[in-house]
């Protein structure tokens, strides 16, 4: 059997990473084997693009910010996610092609369908089998933020066009992405989180 590939996406302080790290641990409870991901990272030459992207504090293009962000994929995917996805194992990422399309997208102003285009080459057309969105209004998300990166230093402007993107790409895809309220409890969050991959698990075992 095939693993099963969950990802988790949301603008700055929607809660992406503890959830992510929730799942995992739940998983791992239930003796289901797992790997967490994060995005941009996961690699050695990963983890060298995000401290570039997320830490520098020269100026990086938009262009040259989603050209990065897809090679960190590139690596990622081909590295850690698709052998993972091989061996069976549940894969929980934090951030996967949704976030460029966002953020380099809708929050940038890029080209759309080359993004699509660009992001199909860079991960071989890997996609998640279940993403969930977490969320919530953009200045809600950015107060819960102590410390900004880069990104996160962005014009609440910036962050409104990255949360209609992901609402957009949401309508665009219902199948795959699911929409939860970023403002509800983790723990609640979580429950329902862990009942739907639990769900998408018996239907692969069953299959």
């Amino acid at each position: 059997m095939s693993g099963l590939f969950v990802t988790f996406e949301g603008i700055e302080g929607a809660g992406k990473s503890t959830q992510t790290r929730m799942l995992v641990e739940s998983l791992e409870r239930d003796g289901v084997a797992s790997v967490q991901v994060r995005e941009p990272g996961g690699t050695p030459i990963a983890e060298a693009v995000r401290e570039v992207l997320l830490r520098s504090e020269a100026g990086v293009t938009a262009h040259a910010e989603a050209l990065l962000f897809l090679a960190a994929r590139a690596q990622n995917t081909a590295e850690r996610i698709r052998p993972a996805l091989e061996q069976g194992l549940v894969v929980v990422c934090d951030r996967y092609s949704d976030s460029t399309l966002a953020y380099q997208g809708y929050g940038r102003g890029l080209d759309l369908s080359l993004i699509r285009a660009m992001d199909a080459f860079a991960t071989g057309g890997l996609a998640p089998d279940v993403t969930f969105l977490l969320d919530l209004d953009a200045q809600v998300g950015l107060g819960r933020q102590s410390q900004r990166n880069r990104m996160e230093g962005e014009p609440l402007k910036f962050h409104d066009r990255v949360r209609r993107g992901y609402l957009e790409e949401a309508a665009r895809d219902r199948s795959r992405i699911r929409v939860l309220d970023g403002v509800r409890p983790a723990e609640e969050l979580h429950h329902e989180i862990a009942r739907a991959v639990a769900s998408l698990l018996r239907a692969r075992r069953e299959a």
